[in-house]
């Protein structure tokens, strides 16, 4: 089976010469249609750099990434992405800024049927009673759930999501979550989830990934996930390949964090400094003036 997204021996570095630092190096990865893969890692590993070579929003400085087998070039709409901020047009509502996704995606819809499809999103991100609100008029996680309504009505081919749903209250983050899950399992569209948060991944994903602490990240062994679905969060943690894929990929990230202060230890030298004793002729802003 051809992987619907390949990466190929990818490395993505800024500056050149002595100057160059490398953010991501030397990655090799296959993602097959119709599965659910999270990304977990540290901040500053690389994860959004990643996602967005996915998107085409970025471009590798080595090797390739490709979508069905081809170079990807730019951005498109068979790629969808909900980026960690909201990125909505300010001066549209609710509504306006999902049908903005729903016209470019289905601009051959008649209005009754973009109408039906964007309200029914927007019920389902709980949002119908602010449908004509503005983005002010909006908590930062009610924005966060306009973006998400506006990226899953267009049934993109590929979903991508750059922890989307960290600035959520928990119960709004775990209705999402659930309804992500059923959307994905309607239609097996293929789904890249990036997240630091472990057990949200091993809800939503078939395989979890990890990306070494940056700079140079790398991909880590891949952890994958035998719990049956449909999952529920609610007996999630009574379930035994739970409990064990989630003891294994919590030890493996807290060894990838120790080895990473260690590897740290001694990198930056300190200037050999001689502290200036208090005496009698030094400056102290604290002594009374005579």
């Amino acid at each position: 089976m051809e992987p619907i997204i390949e990466f190929r021996n990818v490395s993505k570095w800024y500056g050149e010469g002595d100057n160059r630092t490398y953010v991501l190096k030397d990655i090799n990865l296959s993602i097959y249609e119709g599965e659910f893969l999270a990304i977990v890692g540290f901040t500053g590993s690389g994860k959004t750099t990643l996602v967005n070579l996915m998107s085409g929003l970025l471009k590798p400085s080595k090797g390739e990434v490709l979508f069905k087998g081809k170079p990807i070039q730019g951005p498109s709409l068979e790629r969808g992405i909900i980026f960690q901020n909201y990125s909505l047009l300010p001066w549209f509502t609710v509504y306006q800024n999902v049908a903005l996704a729903v016209d470019a995606v289905f601009p051959s819809w008649t209005n009754e049927q973009k109408d039906s499809h964007i309200r029914n999103f927007v019920e389902m991100v709980n949002l119908t009673p602010a449908i004509q609100k503005k983005p002010n008029e909006l908590s930062g996680g009610m924005r966060q759930r306009v973006a998400v309504a506006r990226v899953l009505s267009t049934d993109p081919e590929l979903l991508l999501m750059d922890e989307p749903l960290g600035a959520l209250d928990a119960l709004t983050r775990g209705n999402l979550q659930t309804e992500i899950l059923k959307i994905w399992s309607a239609n097996q569209r293929t789904a890249v989830l990036i997240t630091n948060d472990v057990d949200e991944g091993i809800l939503m994903a078939d395989r979890i990934i990890p990306l070494t602490p940056g700079p140079d990240a790398v991909l880590g062994p891949e952890f994958s996930i035998h719990v049956e679905r449909p999952r529920d969060k609610t007996t999630l943690n009574t379930d035994p390949n739970f409990k064990r894929v989630r003891t294994d990929i919590l030890n493996y990230l807290v060894e990838l964090g120790e080895a990473s202060k260690l590897t740290q230890k001694g990198q930056y030298e300190l200037p050999d400094l001689t502290p200036i004793l208090p005496g009698k002729n030094s400056f102290n802003p604290f002594r009374k003036a005579v």
